[in-house]
């Protein structure tokens, strides 16, 4: 490997996908700034250029909302018609604190903000610009995790909901079948809409018909709802306390809580939340069948039946017991055992498995780093290097792609980079991985 090269080419990315101040993840498939992506892009930007990763989180937080959301996509430009839904079909006007300048969408994303930020901290620990910058936007920080915990959280028990795949990250991973499922889409009475990713990537790589349906229907339930976390719950058939949005709402608590003592800020609200959503995290989310922790399911009280990669955010979280991670890495062992790259994002030996398509089972650049930095925690070296060279050898093989194949044997016959290639947030990881290892 060519560590230097590769580090180059994925600056090039990052520089090509620079806007006024923000990335977007790739050009013409994702024309805006998202939430999570640009989290982790200024990881990788505070590696060599603090005025970008200072810029990318301003950004974001330009279209913060009165209640404390950083919405999942903020649409800096009104004028871009090479995405759905864009701005107008989220119609944010009905919620009379959303942002309208910059315009955003009505959801939220993985708040991996709190540990985005104590990344440029750890890595620049004496620059001005940054401890300044880190001062003025903390409770802009705290505020954001304040709107899951009051908005999110209708029974006070420390985990959070979210109502729409979207918000997962994880837009249409097997999980969420069965929740969907009981939406009736006959009934549904849908607006009319085109879909654009198809007509830029292969529809064989992307959600399905029927999911955008869905996915349109939640939102349209949202919108009904001025996008509030109470009506929301009250009516929507997806109800989800997802295992990857709250670990990353945990570790980015635990970011904020290790900046707050730093700088002398009051922490005893985030060290509150802390406290109760790790012991229900434990308490609810674990699953003894399938060795990890899953999603519950609010609606059908019940938990996830599948594995699925967003428990082994647990990791990077620092969640389980010694015990629990050992179960947890046993299933990456035997990955490694059987001719795969890790971290597949859903089970392989499931029948809904599908290496090519999304989130339903291929290799996803931003999840290994979180799952190298949590196997590293836990002193689960071998796997750890795993997952990192799995990611860097798939990158120089086959370029900056969105996400990638992760069977061995398809890799060797087939093209292993799907989606978008020269995504922001595959060189972000990359660079980070390459000089943070």
């Amino acid at each position: 490997m060519n560590k230097d090269q590769l580090i180059k080419q994925a600056k090039a990315v990052l520089n090509n996908n620079l806007q006024n101040g923000f990335t977007i993840p790739r050009a013409k498939l994702y024309p805006f700034q998202w939430n999570w992506d640009s989290g982790f892009v200024s990881i990788g930007f505070a590696n060599y250029d603090v005025d970008a990763a200072i810029s990318e989180i301003n950004s974001l937080f330009s279209g913060q909302w009165e209640n404390g959301m950083i919405p999942h996509i903020i649409f800096h430009s009104e004028n871009e018609t090479t995405y759905f839904p864009n701005w107008d079909f989220w119609e944010t006007t009905v919620n009379k604190g959303a942002s309208q300048a910059p315009k955003t969408s009505g959801i939220s994303q993985p708040p991996v903000l709190g540990f985005a930020l104590e990344q440029l901290l750890q890595k620049n620990p004496n620059n001005e610009k940054i401890l300044a910058f880190a001062k003025m936007i903390y409770p802009k920080m705290v505020h954001y995790h304040r709107f899951w915990y009051n908005y999110r959280d209708p029974n006070q028990e420390g985990l959070v909901f979210i109502y729409h795949p979207w918000e997962s990250g994880r837009d249409n991973s097997p999980i969420w079948d069965d929740a969907l499922d009981l939406i009736d889409l006959e009934n549904a009475n849908l607006p009319k809409y085109t879909r654009q990713d198809t007509k830029i990537s292969d529809a064989k790589e992307r959600p399905t018909s029927k999911q955008y349906d869905e996915y349109v229907y939640l939102l349209e339930l949202g919108k009904r709802h001025q996008y509030d976390g109470k009506g929301i719950a009250e009516e929507s058939e997806f109800l989800i306390q997802d295992s990857l949005i709250n670990a990353v709402l945990i570790r980015s608590n635990e970011a904020l809580i290790n900046i707050g003592k730093r700088f002398n800020f009051d922490t005893k609200e985030l060290e509150e939340w802390q406290t109760q959503s790790i012991k229900q995290y434990n308490a609810k989310l674990w699953s003894e069948k399938l060795n990890t922790y899953t999603g519950y399911d609010l609606r059908q009280a019940k938990q996830f039946p599948q594995w699925e990669i967003g428990g082994l955010t647990a990791l990077f979280a620092n969640i389980p017991t010694p015990e629990r991670a050992e179960k947890m890495s046993n299933y990456l062992a035997d990955l490694m055992a059987n001719n795969y790259f890790i971290v597949p994002s859903f089970d392989v030996h499931h029948e809904l498995y599908d290496s090519k398509r999304y989130w339903r089972g291929p290799i996803w650049p931003q999840m290994n780093w979180m799952i190298y930095h949590g196997l590293k925690q836990y002193n689960f070296q071998t796997e750890a290097d795993f997952v990192r060279e799995s990611l860097l050898s798939l990158v120089e093989r086959f370029g900056f792609h969105e996400y990638f194949e992760a069977q061995r044997h398809l890799v060797n016959t087939t093209h292993g980079g799907y989606g978008g290639d020269n995504f922001s947030w595959t060189a972000s990881s990359v660079i980070d991985l390459l000089l943070c290892p």
